[in-house]
């Protein structure tokens, strides 16, 4: 079976994107903490869940890597 690894360019993508999940992440954790709109509350809480989601997933391909190996 053969194994797939990133490309350098793929490495660095994966790796940009992920950072910005992740201040995506801690922005909306924050803000539920100083917002008094329900509402707005719970959205910043599905987009929590989701990028949580998200991470875990690019994380999968960032050990793809071939800097990992």
């Amino acid at each position: 079976m053969e194994i797939e690894n990133l490309a350098l360019h793929e490495t660095l993508e994966t790796h940009e994107i992920l950072n910005f999940k992740t201040v995506c992440l801690l922005r909306s954790k924050l803000m539920q903490g100083i917002c008094f709109d329900n509402e707005l509350k719970k959205l910043m809480e599905k987009d929590v869940q989701q990028s949580i989601q998200d991470i875990n997933e690019l994380v999968g391909y960032y050990k793809k890597s071939q800097l990992l190996q």
